[in-house]
């Protein structure tokens, strides 16, 4: 019994601080200043989003409108540009906040140049030659603006206990799916403004179905920056507190610094962020082009009819996040992103290879006579037409067995002749197309919340701004080759290679992942499980004393 009692006054002192009251880390003045500041930065991660997003359907009819040259081809760097000036910078910005020990300015400094960017996204017509590669320069400041993603994590990190950190995680997470498909939705209802629109600058400067998305970024930033000026935004960061005061030390340093990164993890979810970031621009950057090219749908109708998709997206998407603390209670945070989110994000890929048994409606895009567009159409495609002019017919054209169409419409619908692949690929069914975005948009959220919660908590309570900026590095990289490498794939050789190889991808993650699954502890974790050794090596040593007291 003197034994027992003795162990049990041992670990009483050891663990001195378990009786302190709960709120001792923070006032409560301070405890709601926090999280103003949190709020903040989840509206800063849903701005970002959106900033990239909004103008993602549209941006191939307002470059087609601009420069009919430029192709599609062209329309994946633009859409490219974005996250690579957001990966270049991210490191960056969250190396400048480590360093000033503060968000405040980098992010305020962000903020600046989103607005400028966007509203200069807006005002392409104003530029009377090179319209495009304005257009790609416009989009990749938006991207160098979006690097405060970086410093906005870094501090969510360090802002949040870590009973609250997969929740907050899991709201930003939230807030940046919510801005990837409200954006779209954004889109859609300016759709009624149409391409002509209205005058801002009468004479130069439009507001139309594509440059008002612009402008609603400009506003909803220049909101942004003051919610980022002192007197509204004050900075708290309580998770070193938090670990200090749970190990009884008082030195923040000895805390992390103690503690090595598993470098294999860590690198592992970076990896997976980068994966499931690559897939879901499958859906971003393919989305209008795909469904004008499968189904025909004019250009405005793939904006409406996209804008509403991702709507229900969005829907879909908190539903997931809803999903994800009761699975989390009932499984470990890795086996939920592994089974849930990377799972159906592999099968949304799947779904997306092509099994229908006709090939998508077609016109040939090689003829130009004038400024109309001569279009040859099987006979049985001819009621499909909306405009047809005989009196354009080139008695020098010979054409056998085929009616050709020349027509002064504005645009042509179907899947164009110079994407060879269109002849002889089944088309995409709607109903694969449906199930397989309702897949991704409940994989994908579940997916990159728990990587980012179990990230940060793999890392512990060190600064980090660096990994958070090589975090969102990661995710630029997947929407810099993404839209690159979908554009060219797609375009080149069609759906079944693109989705094929983005299936192959998916699987290849997943082993990984299960390879790895059993490292993927959390660093409050690893501390526990090394203090537990350590208790038991100290009860072993308490023991051998006792028995050696006993027998003198």
């Amino acid at each position: 019994m003197d034994f027992l009692q003795r162990i049990a006054k041992r670990f009483k002192q050891e663990n001195r601080f378990l009786n302190r009251p709960k709120d001792i880390l923070e006032s409560e003045l301070e405890y709601k200043e926090r999280w103003i500041s949190i709020y903040i930065i989840y509206f800063t991660m849903f701005l970002i989003s959106l900033g990239f997003s909004i103008i993602i359907t549209g941006v191939w009819p307002y470059l087609d409108k601009l420069d009919p040259t430029a192709g599609k081809e062209f329309m994946g760097f633009i859409v490219a540009a974005n996250p690579l000036g957001q990966m270049l910078f991210s490191p960056l910005v969250g190396w400048w906040a480590n360093k000033l020990g503060s968000i405040r300015v980098p992010v305020l400094a962000s903020l600046t140049v989103f607005i400028v960017s966007s509203a200069m996204y807006s005002s392409l017509e104003l530029v009377e030659e090179h319209r495009k590669y304005w257009m790609l320069i416009s989009r990749f400041f938006v991207g160098v603006s979006s690097a405060n993603i970086a410093a906005c994590r870094s501090y969510l990190s360090a802002a949040t206990r870590l009973s609250e950190r997969t929740q907050a995680v899991s709201m930003i997470s939230l807030a940046q799916v919510l801005g990837f498909v409200i954006g779209p939705a954004i889109q859609s209802a300016v759709v009624p403004l149409g391409d002509k629109g209205v005058w801002l600058i009468p004479g130069k400067l439009k507001l139309n179905m594509y440059t008002a998305a612009g402008w609603i970024s400009v506003f909803l930033s220049i909101f942004n920056f003051v919610c980022f000026l002192p007197f509204i935004f004050k900075e708290h960061k309580i998770a070193i507190r938090e670990a200090m005061h749970k190990h009884g030390k008082n030195d923040e340093k000895s805390i992390w610094k103690g503690h090595k990164v598993d470098y294999l993890a860590a690198w592992t979810l970076l990896v997976a962020f980068f994966g499931l970031g690559f897939n879901f621009m499958l859906l971003e950057t393919l989305a209008t082009p795909l469904t004008m090219d499968q189904f025909a749908w004019s250009k405005a109708d793939a904006l409406y009819y996209m804008g509403i998709l991702m709507s229900v997206g969005a829907v879909i998407a908190c539903a997931s996040f809803i999903a994800i603390d009761p699975l989390c209670k009932q499984f470990t945070e890795a086996r939920v992103m592994l089974w849930v989110g990377v799972l159906f994000m592999a099968l949304g890929r799947v779904l997306y290879i092509p099994w229908g048994s006709t090939t998508p409606q077609m016109y040939n895009d090689s003829i130009i006579l004038g400024n109309a567009s001569c279009v040859v159409y099987n006979p049985t495609d001819v009621g499909n037409i909306s405009t047809y002019n005989e009196s354009l017919y080139e008695d020098n054209l010979e054409f056998t067995n085929i009616n050709q169409t020349c027509y002064n419409a504005t645009e042509m619908l179907g899947c164009p002749s110079s994407q060879e692949w269109c002849s002889y690929t089944p088309v995409l069914t709607i109903a694969q197309f449906l199930l397989g975005y309702v897949l991704t948009a409940l994989g994908y959220p579940v997916g990159v919340t728990l990587i980012q919660s179990i990230f940060s908590k793999v890392l512990g309570p060190r600064p980090q701004g660096v990994w958070m900026g090589l975090m969102t590095g990661s995710g630029c990289l997947s929407r810099v080759l993404g839209p690159v490498f979908v554009t060219y794939i797609y375009t080149e050789f069609g759906t079944i290679w693109t989705f094929s190889m983005t299936t192959v991808m998916m699987v290849i993650l997943m082993i990984w992942l299960y390879w790895c699954l059993k490292r993927l502890i959390p660093f409050e974790e690893t501390i526990d499980l090394n203090n537990q050794a350590d208790e038991l090596q100290e009860f072993a040593a308490l023991s051998s004393v006792a028995l050696e007291e006993s027998k003198s």
